[in-house]
């Protein structure tokens, strides 16, 4: 058995016996709305497959077993995650259609896969025998769809991720690119350790550009003297009605 398996059935075995209460209120349910959806709906749904979100969320594997209260939903995560499979294994989910049919849109039960043994497989399901979570002995054919594999959805997973250099312990990795030739790199680095993030690189040529027009502005430029605020009006002779004002002083103007 996978580690995921085992830490989810860890959770579920300790949840064996427990009842649902009057009116189909479940902590399971309450759960999921609260949590998951935030509708007061689920307080009161058929909880087979809330009761393994839950679990799974305990036991810190969701990302790799999915949260769901609708079981053909479910089925259909694995089966887009390359988990889906025809035969059991401890650990695994395993899908129901007490119609008989074998197609995942009929799927109206989900449990776990505890133990195999020959044609049967050992179970624990929730909602069972309308009101309990119990462990259940099923037939291999008995109306079972497909399995779900947790330990699958983690290994494809592992398959995509990038991986990096390792640092020393307790130290964060930064990756960073390769800066072009003849160009100039600059990133962007996080302090908690997150991944650097590249800014795009100025070539040379432009920055040189840059600071010759900014040195010839900084030539150009002379400072105004200070006027208490007014601004000198261009004529020399001054308007009717403008007193305290100065005339203008051609040498303190700005060209």
């Amino acid at each position: 058995m996978d580690r995921i398996g085992e830490k989810l059935l860890d959770v579920a075995v300790g949840q064996l016996g427990y009842r649902e209460r009057p009116g189909q209120h479940t902590k399971f349910g309450h759960w999921y709305a609260a949590s998951v959806v935030r509708d007061p709906q689920y307080r009161t749904a058929p909880w087979c497959d809330m009761f393994i979100a839950w679990a799974a969320e305990r036991a810190g594997v969701e990302e790799y077993v999915g949260r769901f209260a609708w079981t053909p939903s479910h089925a259909r995560w694995f089966e887009t995650n390359g988990a889906w499979s025809a035969e059991p294994e401890p650990g695994a989910l395993v899908f129901f259609d007490w119609r008989g049919g074998d197609d995942i849109k009929g799927i109206d039960h989900v449990g776990i896969v505890e133990r195999v043994e020959g044609g049967t497989i050992h179970t624990i399901e929730a909602n069972v025998d309308r009101v309990w979570l119990r462990r259940k002995v099923r037939d291999r054919d008995e109306k079972i769809v497909g399995y779900g594999l947790p330990g699958k959805v983690a290994e494809n997973l592992s398959r995509v991720s990038v991986p990096v250099e390792e640092a020393p312990a307790g130290r964060p990795v930064e990756v960073r690119p390769s800066p072009a030739s003849g160009a100039l790199a600059l990133t962007l680095s996080d302090d908690a350790g997150g991944s650097s993030a590249p800014l795009e690189p100025a070539p040379l040529a432009v920055l040189a550009v840059l600071a010759l027009g900014w040195a010839v502005a900084a030539a150009r430029w002379r400072p105004r003297p200070a006027t208490g605020g007014r601004h000198r009006r261009r004529g020399g002779r001054r308007r009717p009605g403008a007193r305290g004002r100065t005339r203008r002083n051609p040498e303190l103007m700005i060209r």
